[in-house]
């Protein structure tokens, strides 16, 4: 099913983030995490390329394979184009219709070091177009609340997006966020540009010092001093600290639902008690929201 019609199936949508084993590891290291998200029942479960594409294109295709012939779960699997061809892109989508999988998270890649800028794809929306020609995948896109780290501005960051948008992207993926309000601020001015497709929140519970120094160096997110304060407090501690940034991420979680956002996704660093805590705290908020839109 493409992800853009379970929105019109549900009023919420739940899902999941992994990423493929390192490159000098065997796919069956993965096993674990699946079997420990699987009965957790999320309404689809993306997989991640490693930075600027790191992760080979076969192991997306096998890992998104296995989550939906093995484990019967949508799969959206990520497929950046920075240093691609359209060779290497055109194999990549024929493996994926080959293995059932039609749900494609179209990105650009990080740009890092000596990164070789492919002359076919210097853009997501030039992936998207390229995969809407192809025809039979939904294809979904990022949009990043606080604005993509490259823009000048959220409001230059927005027009790229409507790109985007124009160019085949049906459902959107936030990056992760820990300041709710950028999230709200960023809808009104999405809605005031029109564009009306489905956007899930992006949400990563942080559970280590280091993991959100790193995480903020990167995409630049905003850190609200409360989030400070809990880094601080607890971070000589791992055990609280873990309990600590899930609980932040759970009251994030809890506030976004009630106030109306379609879809949560979370970023679950292959780290399966962590979606297990948060599952167990907020599905049954979940499922209110779906009840309701059924009766």
């Amino acid at each position: 099913m493409r992800i853009s019609n379970l929105f019109k199936e549900k009023e919420l949508v739940f899902s999941f983030e992994i990423f493929p084993p390192k490159v000098t590891s065997p796919i069956e290291t993965i096993y674990d995490t699946l079997e420990g998200l699987k009965d957790l029942k999320p309404d689809y479960i993306s997989v991640t390329y490693g930075a600027a594409g790191s992760s080979p294109g076969n192991k997306i295709c096998e890992l998104s394979s296995l989550i939906k012939n093995k484990y019967d779960i949508e799969p959206l699997a990520h497929l950046t184009c920075i240093n691609s061809n359209k060779d290497f892109i055109k194999n990549i989508l024929d493996e994926l219709k080959e293995n059932n999988v039609e749900n494609i998270l179209a990105l650009r890649g990080d740009v890092l070091g000596e990164t070789k800028i492919s002359k076919d794809f210097n853009n997501a929306c030039k992936l998207i177009e390229y995969i809407k020609k192809n025809k039979g995948f939904g294809i979904s896109a990022a949009c990043y609340p606080e604005g993509h780290i490259e823009s000048k501005n959220l409001k230059e960051d927005i027009e790229v997006l409507k790109v985007k948008v124009e160019s085949g992207a049906e459902h959107l993926i936030s990056q992760l966020f820990f300041d709710n309000n950028c999230f709200y601020n960023f809808l009104d001015k999405v809605e005031q540009k029109g564009l009306n497709v489905p956007i899930q929140a992006g949400i990563m519970p942080v559970t280590n010092k280091k993991q959100i120094e790193r995480i903020v160096s990167l995409c630049g997110s905003n850190v609200p001093l409360k989030f400070i304060k809990i880094m601080e407090k607890y971070e000589h501690d791992k055990e609280a600290l873990r309990d600590a940034g899930i609980a932040y991420a759970m009251d994030q979680i809890v506030d976004l639902i009630s106030t109306g956002v379609r879809g949560i996704h979370l970023y679950t660093m292959n780290n399966p008690y962590i979606a297990r805590k948060i599952n167990e705290n907020i599905s049954s908020v979940i499922n209110s929201i779906n009840r309701k839109q059924v009766s």
